[in-house]
């Protein structure tokens, strides 16, 4: 791969940069203290062609790559990791799988306005009781004539509050060894579709999530998206490619918690003289920025192999499993170098701190990037 940015990299690089910092960075404080959705901010970013950046531009996308994405990605996300997230799961977990999967009704009548940002949709596959072990599932859909009937429940669902239709895996055969999977495309609103109130939470407070439940709810045969019962495949292929968008939010909250602690380190003044002249803390920033610029090669590898349509499961769990990682420990010397005012909210510091922690989390946590990781090996 090359690393040199080709010149419409790096003007779509520089386009998120100058809007996140205009507009999106000077409110990200205010967001995450009300834990207000950024409706503002995510229209902009769809009249940027932000939230379908992959998908073509017959289908309402900007028809660029994923390497382009993963830039916009941490360039928002360095800004807000709420509106990083909230544009993450447009692109990788809904758009993506609608675009690879769906039928040409779905994506004209679907995918065409999320792309565009007219529509938001939003990925349902965590359970109360089910999270990354898939077979232990409880959502199920029960075949009846014309469709199925979907009932259950989701958790956790990013963008769940204000998405207009989400991608629902359920359980549609029991009958052998291993559950099979069928994933549905399932419009808000719908008879039988209800949701909780959003959910209040440590970061990313807002980008907002909520339960979703289906109590006999009716989906139409041409709502299954890709073929019945493999389901399970839909939903790893997204994964594959949504671990590279969590990665790019890793970098974003890494680089903002890295730019402001040296920033600070060279304001900030002990024993005479700036605290940036002190090894000790030299010594932190050099690690971190050795970090991040590890994580982020690591990422745009993940990236140029989707471009090339290679197989990028590995990769893709290794960008994310050590990007989210180094995140944490960079924000976390990050508020260590801020010292007590670290810890107030009056510096973003504890916010980038609190926005790392999840990345760890979700779209497979640390421990299945691992064990994503080891199964390669082993199958060697």
């Amino acid at each position: 791969m090359d690393f040199e940015l080709t010149d419409d990299h790096r003007m779509v690089r520089d386009t998120a940069r100058d809007f996140a910092r205009r507009e999106i960075a000077p409110r990200a404080a205010e967001l995450d203290k009300s834990e207000t959705w950024p409706s503002g901010i995510v229209k902009q970013m769809a009249e940027l062609g932000f939230l379908g950046m992959a998908i073509p531009t017959e289908f309402g996308g900007a028809g660029l790559d994923t390497f382009a994405y993963a830039l916009v990605m941490e360039e928002i996300s360095a800004a807000c990791a709420s509106c990083g997230v909230i544009m993450s799961v447009n692109n990788s977990l809904f758009c993506d799988p609608v675009y690879k999967f769906g039928t040409d009704a779905q994506k004209q009548e679907v995918l065409t306005p999320t792309a565009s940002g007219i529509t938001l949709g939003c990925f349902g596959l965590t359970e109360p009781m089910s999270g990354s072990d898939a077979q232990t599932m409880v959502t199920g859909a029960t075949k009846v004539p014309g469709g199925w009937l979907l009932n259950g429940a989701k958790n956790w669902i990013t963008n769940g509050p204000h998405a207009d239709h989400i991608i629902v895996f359920a359980i549609t055969d029991r009958s052998g060894s291993k559950v099979k999977h069928t994933a549905f495309l399932v419009q808000k609103g719908a008879a039988g579709f209800t949701q909780n109130a959003r959910d209040h939470k440590l970061g990313i407070r807002a980008a907002h999530s909520c339960t979703v439940f289906f109590q006999d709810c009716f989906v139409a045969d041409t709502a299954v998206v890709g073929n019945v019962g493999e389901g399970f495949k839909v939903a790893m292929a997204t994964l594959d490619g949504g671990r590279i968008g969590i990665a790019c939010q890793a970098l974003g909250i890494a680089r903002a918690a890295l730019e402001a602690a040296t920033a600070y380190a060279k304001e900030r003044k002990s024993f005479g003289k700036p605290i940036a002249e002190h090894q000790a803390i030299q010594f932190m920033l050099a690690d971190m920025a050795t970090q991040l610029d590890a994580a982020r090669l690591l990422t745009w590898r993940a990236a140029w192999m989707k471009d090339a349509h290679m197989r990028h499961s590995t990769e893709s769990a290794q960008a994310k499993l050590y990007a989210s990682e180094a995140c944490t420990r960079i924000a976390h010397k990050a508020l260590q170098i801020f010292g007590g005012y670290g810890y107030s909210t009056e510096y973003p510091v504890e916010r980038h701190y609190r926005d790392a922690r999840i990345t760890e989390i979700y779209e497979g946590t640390s421990e299945i990037q691992r064990i994503v990781i080891a199964a390669s090996l082993l199958r060697a």
